[in-house]
């Protein structure tokens, strides 16, 4: 099991909770780099109806769910069709078709010229309007979340929060189809670390999920479905000198009997402003922990990672 902790903690005005947060949150992501998070911001009825949403889109005719599919975005607007995507170091795609919803810039904040609009779904008008709502809720949920790693990391507790203001955030609707072949090596979604600062991750439909342990040992990850599944992601990692742990991951295929059963996730990717320097804390660096890492900002760094995914040419 990953350590289980409450966001009603780090919200209440008892000092001692909010810090028995940061601390449980500071060592799970030391030691594996997940966790599990209730009294997070994303109500029950915006998931089910998202999940709803999300199961009567994918269920769409290829040619319907095509036409969502913009080229030139490299995938960060609308469908991606199957296969599309592979993990960083093999050829092969993964078995997924996934959507992108991406950030409501309000205001006259320039960065709005950085970002394609979202686009919605004609058959389905749900589908935008829960993707956005949950967005919005994951998006609040994770600046909590950043709020009490800048505290573990002894920076002020508001560091994270202009760099994430607007920042390039992606919520992310995956359908894995049945199974109906004996697949060559292809797996749901091959071993890999995710680029960004934290995943939130909405429980998923279907088992499949495992992190790799220090032990070097597959361990299975199921959120309760009160529970976000929250993760370090590369570019956190990258900015804390390897003092937080970018775990590894994957979604393995189902025993032979359940590939009839297809698998929907939600993950939320939660992206800086291109703008945020990734360079290593000085916090984190010292004699035992030198630097691991040449300076980049996260726009320079996505663009390499999207690259070495295929989504970017």
């Amino acid at each position: 099991m990953i350590p289980s902790i409450d966001l009603a903690d780090f919200l209440s005005n008892d000092a001692q909770r909010k810090q028995n947060f940061v601390n449980a949150l500071g060592k799970a992501y030391e030691e594996i780099g997940f966790v599990a998070v209730r009294g997070h911001l994303l109500k029950d009825e915006t998931s089910s109806k998202l999940y709803k949403a999300c199961q009567d889109f994918f269920s769409l005719a290829d040619e319907q769910k095509r036409k969502y599919e913009i080229a030139g975005l490299a995938g960060q607007r609308g469908y991606t069709s199957f296969g599309k995507e592979h993990a960083k170091g093999r050829n092969e795609g993964d078995l997924k078709e996934f959507w992108h919803f991406g950030q409501i810039v309000e205001g006259d904040d320039p960065i709005k010229s950085e970002y394609p609009e979202n686009i919605y779904v004609e058959e389905i008008p749900d589908f935008g309007k829960y993707g956005i709502e949950a967005y919005k809720a994951l998006e609040e949920t994770g600046k909590h979340m950043l709020r009490a790693i800048a505290i573990y990391l002894g920076l002020n507790e508001f560091y994270f929060d202009d760099k994430i203001h607007h920042g390039n955030s992606i919520l992310r609707p995956i359908h894995y189809p049945p199974i109906t072949d004996e697949p060559k090596s292809a797996v749901r979604a091959a071993e890999h670390e995710d680029i960004n600062l934290i995943t939130l991750l909405m429980g998923a439909s279907a088992e499949g999920l495992q992190v790799l342990n220090k032990q070097n040992e597959w361990v299975d990850i199921t959120a309760l479905p009160e529970q976000l599944v929250v993760n370090v992601g590369d570019m956190l990692q990258r900015l804390t000198n390897n003092v937080l742990k970018s775990t590894t991951h994957r979604v393995i295929n189902p025993p032979k009997e359940k590939w009839s059963s297809p698998r929907f996730s939600i993950p939320f990717f939660l992206h800086p402003r291109s703008e945020m320097r990734l360079d290593c804390l000085p916090e984190c660096i010292s004699e035992n922990n030198p630097i691991h890492y040449e300076p980049i900002s996260g726009g320079e760094y996505l663009i390499e990672r999207l690259r070495e995914i295929g989504l970017k040419k």
